[in-house]
């Protein structure tokens, strides 16, 4: 696919959230499946030893660029399965399957690196939290008191700052690789000048999904308080993340046409 950089105007940012839902709306049940795929084999690989958490995030470029493909296809009328996740590292072309997966082990050495200076920034509170959650040891005015220490706060806003500048050199690099045949470096860097010069539609992007989240919270408080039913909130919550979190994904083409031209087929092999 011949590549050609561009700058979307910065109202493009919430027509890739409007798209998304457009295209999530017309295949709910295949999308919503894929991203259900994708947390139960996550899930499994979180149980590997040692190296089960390194391997969970190395896997994210490929939900990207999976989701990707797939709603490349479904714009074109055509299937979107689980087998999409994968795809990009089939067809005999070696050279780029290598240049994937060095992504993705980039990409998760990258993020246990966020997540360890996080720690460290915290002064242990945030690993201490983790802990606490994940064995079930501390009762619920415990982990609450200690979701408000300041240490977590601050460890939680480093993680959160260091992960979006960790995203920029990934958002379009799988992509570049599989469509634009582009080397490991060359794909990172061509990412990051992609995103700074879109960085206003990147910006209303975040800001409109943003919004829906907190507007979508909101509103299912206000009503399910209405109708004596609080308890709900949690659930409805979790609802709205998991279809908030799969159209996320289908966005991601929309960004990458808007910033490179549209999705083909694999580019040969660059060498």
């Amino acid at each position: 696919m011949p590549l050609s950089l561009k700058t979307p105007h910065p109202a493009r940012g919430a027509q890739w959230v409007r798209d998304a839902f457009r295209l999530f709306a017309k295949r709910p049940m295949a999308f919503a499946g894929l991203f259900f795929v994708f947390l139960f084999v996550a899930l499994l690989i979180g149980l590997v030893p040692v190296v089960g958490p390194l391997l969970q995030m190395a896997m994210l470029p490929m939900l990207s660029l999976g989701f990707m493909v797939a709603s490349a296809s479904a714009l074109q009328g055509g299937p979107v399965h689980p087998g999409q996740f994968v795809e990009p590292l089939g067809g005999g072309d070696a050279p780029r399957r290598g240049r994937l997966l060095a992504l993705c082990l980039a990409y998760g050495v990258g993020a246990i690196g966020v997540l360890l200076l996080a720690n460290v920034v915290s002064g242990g509170q945030l690993g201490e939290l983790q802990r606490l959650v994940g064995t079930g040891e501390a009762s619920q005015p415990e982990i609450d008191a200690m979701a408000a220490d300041r240490g977590v706060f601050v460890g939680t806003v480093f993680a959160l700052l260091a992960a979006t500048l960790l995203s920029v050199p990934f958002w379009h690099a799988p992509a570049l690789v599989y469509w634009g045949g582009q080397g490991v470096a060359q794909s990172l860097f061509s990412s990051t000048l992609a995103v700074w010069r879109a960085k206003g539609a990147f910006l209303v992007y975040a800001l409109a999904w943003f919004g829906m989240a907190a507007a979508s919270g909101l509103i299912t408080a206000l009503l399910l308080g209405l109708l004596g039913a609080p308890q709900l909130v949690g659930l409805m919550a979790l609802v709205f993340g998991l279809m908030f979190s799969t159209a996320f994904y289908v966005s991601l083409v929309f960004s990458f046409h808007d910033c490179f031209g549209q999705a083909g087929t694999p580019a040969p092999d660059a060498g």
